[in-house]
């Protein structure tokens, strides 16, 4: 399987998968997409809020597979890409698979102080207690995960399914960004 030129971010709910594929894309002059994007339109046309819309998509796959088959054929037609998604990996196996690793709690505090700076989605309440959202986190991230695996048979959090692993407490944004390109540059020309 040729390689192709799209970079796949997976990662735990928080770690900077949606930051890290805007600034990369910027960077290599590549589209962006995030499927966590395309679900909270999905859920919104539903009237679902995201953890709703998580809970869900346990007994009722729709929105999942609106979405995978929106990432199937992102991998058929398409190159120069950086994905946001916890499955991409999984549906663009010739891509260059990146994993973001957070704990929860740092993620949650981070998430806090964003959406303090920014004006809430009427969609997705962010609460000021780290431990109540840590909480929340942990049970979004527990409902996607048993979807997962119930749907596909896969672990997105297992960490051999990718090329890099990035633990994104250890580096700032543009850190992460860097190391990024650097591995997937030395990793296009190993083709």
């Amino acid at each position: 399987m040729s390689k192709v030129e799209i970079i796949t971010i997976a990662g735990r709910l928080g770690s900077g998968k949606s930051s890290t594929a805007k600034m990369l894309a910027e960077r290599l002059e590549y589209a962006h997409f995030s499927s966590g994007d395309l679900f909270r339109e999905i859920a919104a046309r539903h009237s679902m809020d995201l953890l709703s819309a998580n809970k869900s998509s346990e007994t009722d796959a729709v929105i999942d597979h609106e979405v995978d088959e929106r990432l199937r054929e992102i991998g058929r037609t398409e190159t120069r890409k950086i994905i946001d998604s916890r499955t991409a990996w999984h549906w663009i196996p010739n891509s260059f698979k990146v994993y973001l690793h957070l704990d929860t709690p740092v993620a949650a505090a981070r998430i806090i102080t964003v959406a303090a700076h920014r004006k809430e989605s009427a969609n997705e309440h962010v609460p000021d207690d780290v431990g109540q959202y840590t909480q929340i986190l942990d049970e979004r991230y527990s409902s996607e995960n048993k979807r997962y695996m119930t749907l596909y048979n896969i672990d997105p959090a297992q960490e051999t399914n990718y090329d890099l692993v990035v633990d994104t407490a250890e580096y700032n944004l543009e850190e992460v960004v860097d190391y990024i390109e650097r591995e997937y540059h030395s990793w296009l020309s190993a083709r």
